[in-house]
């Protein structure tokens, strides 16, 4: 049945794919600029000349046919930390001294799905302060509140969702909303719950903006989690980490 769901054809789900890497380096540039150091779109990529905040990468490509040597010209590869998000999983950079940190998959969720439901006794909101920002930071498991600054509660396109419990916050995600998808990333329960963080933010985001598919990343129990609430691989990814 959910497989029935997937793009038909291999252009269709290429499509979604740069979608959902479109929206994800959005995110990525949304954290850059809080930070005070805005990378750019540019010839098939988000790349930023800066070193990026901590799990943050220097660049993401946003087609298949991005150069390597194009990319790493326009990335600080210089100062330890460098990271590269390549989206199709189709580069390699070991000869360029990086090796493979993970592998992941796209996913995406058509809006035309039921929501699933979510748990009884946990309310979903949008955290609106930076107090608030703060207890979903620590909830997620940041220091202090790690690369989340107060910056991105002004981001027009950027969303903190909290699941609560009475006041306590038990599960959350981040919800970058562009025109066609909400892109959903640090997906959380406070308890290790992904299957129910899963259901509790997708009816979240149906609620708030029905009619938008949902797109994102994920590998292992997190995936499981994802795919088990509606959501469909759609294509691999890789992210490179420069060596030493």
């Amino acid at each position: 049945m959910i497989e029935s769901l997937l793009p038909p054809d291999a252009a269709e789900r290429d499509r979604w794919v740069r979608t959902a890497a479109r929206n994800n380096a959005s995110w990525c540039e949304a954290v850059c600029r809080a930070h005070g150091t805005p990378g750019a779109f540019v010839e098939g990529m988000w790349a930023s000349a800066h070193r990026t905040p901590p799990l943050y990468p220097d660049a993401v490509t946003l087609t298949p046919h991005t150069a390597g040597a194009d990319l790493l010209a326009r990335i600080d590869t210089a100062s330890p930390g460098c990271s590269v998000k390549d989206s199709f999983a189709c580069l390699d950079l070991t000869g360029a001294g990086f090796e493979v940190l993970f592998e992941a998959e796209w996913i995406y969720r058509p809006a035309t799905l039921a929501a699933p439901a979510p748990v009884d006794g946990v309310r979903w909101d949008v955290v609106r302060d930076a107090d608030a920002l703060a207890g979903w930071a620590a909830a997620w498991g940041a220091d202090g509140n790690g690369p989340f600054r107060s910056e991105l509660l002004a981001d027009e396109e950027t969303f903190f969702l909290r699941g609560r419990n009475g006041d306590t916050v038990v599960a959350g995600a981040v919800a970058s909303r562009s025109e066609s998808v909400v892109g959903l990333s640090n997906v959380f329960a406070a308890d290790g719950a992904a299957r129910a963080a899963w259901a509790g933010v997708l009816a979240a985001v149906a609620e708030r903006w029905p009619g938008l598919p949902v797109v994102g990343y994920e590998s292992g129990d997190d995936l499981t989690a994802a795919v088990d609430e509606g959501c469909l691989p759609i294509g691999p990814l890789r992210v490179w980490l420069q060596a030493g």
